[in-house]
């Protein structure tokens, strides 16, 4: 008997190439980039959308000199020091550091006498210590 009288033949199985889904991820990242920078572009091209930024940009500043200016008031009302108090306070505490290390230097090299050495301990033990 032939093969064909049980029927058609049937092509031998090919393994379907698996789709990568880390690839189709890139291509639709790649391809909304491209579509947000051209929008961008062209909206950033109209004078309107440059003085809209600037507007947003100073609004930002002047809000947050506002923040920083109720905090000091709230800072003063709790008697703690500001951000400004402390940073002057940690110069005045280096130029005071500068000062003293240059008396130092005049005194000696900023040379200490060592301490004296620590006098003997007696031992803790059950007998008498021995006479020397």
């Amino acid at each position: 008997m032939t093969p064909a009288a049980f029927g058609p033949t049937i092509a031998p199985m090919t393994t379907p190439t698996p789709t990568d889904p880390m690839a189709m991820f890139r291509d639709v990242v790649n391809q909304w980039e491209k579509l947000a920078n051209e929008y961008g572009g062209q909206l950033l091209a109209r004078p309107e959308a440059a003085q809209l930024m600037q507007g947003a940009t100073s609004a930002g500043l002047q809000i947050q000199s506002g923040v920083q200016d109720a905090m000091a008031k709230v800072l003063k009302a709790a008697n703690m020091p500001s951000k400004a108090d402390i940073e002057a306070l940690a110069g005045r505490l280096a130029t005071v550091e500068a000062s003293l290390a240059r008396i130092e230097s005049l005194l000696g090299g900023g040379n200490r006498p060592s301490p004296a050495p620590p006098a003997p301990r007696p031992t803790r033990g059950r007998k008498p210590a021995s006479p020397a």
